[in-house]
């Protein structure tokens, strides 16, 4: 099955509260809901926050104002939140990465990381497949999380890299270990192997579309395949030419 995270905060309080059972995604920049989804939560994911942080300091440096530094003061902090809340073995957490870092950097903050497996990387869409296919084979829980040119969901060359990237990692046709789509709810429905997916939908429209309840049943009931068909892409039908 496919497991949703449902991102936080959600307000008010008394519409999180419908949702209760439910699975979840807590971002560092907003623990808000934390502790209650804790106690009222089916399975939690701790958000690193880099993609929320490097998206407002875009607006700040064009703004003018001063960015906030994801240095490592800020990842200890990570860390110290993180570890109260792994206590709960249905917690993980998604490891610090640079967006826009190369490969060198972001396996930099991999080997800072303290939780072990309790952690999961990210692999951005815009790296080498090889790096996706080697923290394939290191951890057991990998995220992917669309980037550059790729940082559009759904667009034709983010099914384009998607595609190589499940043939790359899907060889025999299983999925090795359990990934995870961050932003990728709507994925869910495009027939790759998720094994878990999350998105903010609810809390940015409860308000103007169904109720909290209907929509988290929507989504969840979404579930994707745990098997791989490959597909032919571009380079491969030049080499079969």
């Amino acid at each position: 099955m496919t497991q949703h995270y449902h991102g936080t905060p959600i307000t008010p309080r008394k519409v999180l509260a419908q949702l209760r059972g439910r699975s979840f995604c807590i971002s560092f920049a907003r623990p808000d809901d934390v502790e209650w989804c804790h106690e009222n939560g089916q399975s939690n994911m701790l958000d690193n926050s880099a993609f929320s942080i490097w998206t407002e300091n875009m607006k700040r440096k064009a703004r003018g104002e001063a960015i906030v530094e994801m240095d490592g003061t800020f990842w200890q902090g990570f860390y110290a939140w993180a570890e109260r809340w792994l206590t709960y073995k249905t917690t993980w957490a998604v490891i610090p990465d640079a967006i826009m870092g190369d490969v060198s950097a972001n396996d930099a903050l991999i080997a800072q990381w303290p939780h072990g497996q309790r952690g999961a990387p990210v692999w951005h869409m815009h790296e080498p497949l090889d790096r996706l296919k080697r923290l394939c084979d290191e951890w057991e829980r990998v995220c992917i999380g669309s980037s550059a040119q790729f940082r559009v969901v759904g667009a034709a060359n983010w099914h384009h890299r998607m595609t190589e990237a499940m043939n790359a990692i899907c060889q025999t046709g299983r999925v090795p270990n359990w990934l995870h789509m961050l932003r990728g709810m709507n994925a869910a429905r495009w027939g790759y192997p998720f094994s878990s997916v999350d998105s903010t939908d609810i809390a940015r429209n409860h308000n103007r579309k169904n109720n909290p309840r209907e929509m988290a049943e929507i989504w969840d009931g979404i579930q994707c395949s745990p098997f791989w068909d490959r597909k032919y892409v571009q380079a491969d039908l030049l080499c079969a030419a």
